[in-house]
């Protein structure tokens, strides 16, 4: 399988990258960096990311004028994109108007799962507007190691993907919830190396795609915080502050609406459209990266980090462990003490 995208009228690639069609987690991660200078780029940042049966791309481009990026897949693949776009309102507006704007944005974002077996496109890029990709592209292999080929989640999409027929998930694009952007940020701003590297890449690439089936999953076509009203925003925001400093004995959801001045409905249901996940959910992410960190930076024991992260029985903590990232706390532990360079 190879991928590769450029400007039109450019003899330069963006990228241009060999996948393999098989899921091979022995093979070392490959990382490149790519600042491109040139009109009518005003913006053009690449960072990319391979290994066996995966490639990433994360870019952040601008145009002075109009121009169409190409791209193209030559084979099957499963891609799970993540566009974000924006533009100074300022851009909008003259005279006195744009300094009373100056600073203010106008923002979007999309994202979706496709099945492509193999496809040519141009993509009109609209002058001054910053768009930042995020691109997954995984072989059929490498996507249902993550995700079995018979679960239940995606049956109808896996049904396309074997008539070999092109398929999006979601019927439409759904907006990206704060979680997403999270993981997103979890993935590009890593500084691990080699098999822990690795190890994380695939854990938060699976952690994605379920958030992205979840959303689908649950039919919700928008996920708009300015719905929540502002007073009812920063209160969902101090509620996640809360939560942050007492995620090893968190309150009840009584109690944290107390704190809030919230009813629980508004609570609940606004905590879960606003950040993407349940409250619980939250709770456990902070528990469960917190557990990670001080089994790799602090060295703590098993023991000594059930009780850090607020679990009365190691057993309970290395099952909850074990449910989100796929792996026990133990098998974290011995895959740091024998690194494996990257090349």
């Amino acid at each position: 399988m190879k991928i590769k995208s450029k400007i039109e009228g450019s003899d330069d690639w963006l990228f241009i990258e060999e996948i393999s069609e098989h899921y091979s987690p022995n093979t070392p991660l490959s990382e490149k960096n790519i600042n491109i200078k040139s009109l009518p780029a005003q913006k053009l940042v690449n960072y990319q990311l391979s290994a066996g049966g995966l490639f990433l791309v994360h870019s952040t481009m601008q145009f002075s004028e109009n121009v169409k990026v190409l791209s193209e897949i030559e084979g099957e693949a499963i891609t799970s994109q993540f566009i974000f776009y924006g533009t100074n309102s300022s851009t909008e507006k003259s005279g006195s108007d744009k300094s009373a704007d100056k600073g203010s944005r106008r923002m979007g974002s999309r994202h979706n799962i496709r099945y492509i077996p193999s496809i040519k496109g141009k993509y009109p890029m609209i002058p001054d507007v910053e768009y930042k990709y995020f691109l997954l592209v995984l072989s059929k292999q490498y996507y249902f190691h993550l995700i079995d080929q018979h679960s239940l989640l995606h049956s109808d999409f896996v049904r396309e993907i074997l008539k070999g027929r092109y398929t999006s998930y979601a019927a439409k694009d759904l907006s990206v919830t704060t979680e997403m952007k999270r993981v997103i940020n979890d993935i590009c701003e890593c500084r691990r190396s080699g098999e822990l590297k690795r190890l994380h890449t695939e854990s938060k690439i699976l952690e994605l795609l379920m958030l992205q089936l979840e959303q689908m999953q649950a039919g919700i076509a928008e996920v708009d915080k300015y719905l929540i009203k502002q007073d009812d925003l920063k209160k969902l925001e101090h509620a996640r502050d809360i939560l942050h400093g007492n995620y090893t004995c968190p309150p009840t959801i009584i109690e944290l609406a107390k704190q809030t001045t919230l009813n629980e409905f508004k609570l609940k249901r606004g905590f879960k459209e606003y950040f993407g996940t349940t409250i619980y959910g939250y709770v456990t992410r902070l528990r469960m990266e917190e557990a990670r960190r001080l089994i790799i930076e602090e060295k703590k024991t098993i023991g000594q980090v059930s009780a850090a992260v607020g679990f009365n029985h190691q057993s309970h903590f290395s099952d909850a462990f074990k449910r989100y990232f796929g792996i026990l706390p133990s098998e974290i532990k011995s895959d740091e003490e024998q690194p494996v360079a990257l090349k």
